[in-house]
């Protein structure tokens, strides 16, 4: 066999390889739309006091062993935003997207726009949220020295 052959033979198999992730993708962010939706559909104004957050796996989170069960076995290892919250007179463990865990302050009431036990968004409850400073990366800090 030749070079030129050989190379032909892993072309082809890189673009049928790009040829699936493209529709797989397709498919994957329609339901992830679709999932929005309804996430959207369902949510709720709740004043909450922000008791403490957290990264940590599913399992130690304290979330319902329903919750635990029902998540893909891949998922069980990475760590989630967890935010543990006194909605009205219980405490509550809920799940916070992770654009906004940022932003929740700990010790602090808030408004929280809540889609059962997910949090979508948040708002202040006297004032706006204060915004956290970025860390600076490695890049950024030496050119500073």
């Amino acid at each position: 066999m030749k070079v030129w052959m050989v190379l032909l033979i892993i072309l082809v198999i890189l673009i049928i390889a790009l040829i699936v992730l493209y529709f797989r993708g397709k498919k994957m962010q329609e339901k992830q739309e679709a999932q929005k939706a309804q996430i959207e559909a369902a949510k709720q104004t709740v004043s909450m006091l922000i008791i403490d957050k957290k990264r940590m796996p599913i399992k130690e989170s304290g979330l319902p062993q329903m919750v635990i069960d029902q998540t893909p076995k891949l998922m069980r290892r990475s760590k989630l935003p967890i935010v543990k919250a006194k909605v009205g007179p219980r405490i509550t463990t809920l799940v916070c997207d992770e654009k906004i865990f940022d932003l929740i302050p700990v010790k602090k009431e808030v408004k929280a726009e809540v889609s059962g036990i997910y949090i979508v968004g948040v708002r202040g409850m006297r004032g706006p949220l204060e915004a956290p400073q970025k860390k600076k990366g490695f890049f950024s800090r030496l050119k500073n020295k």
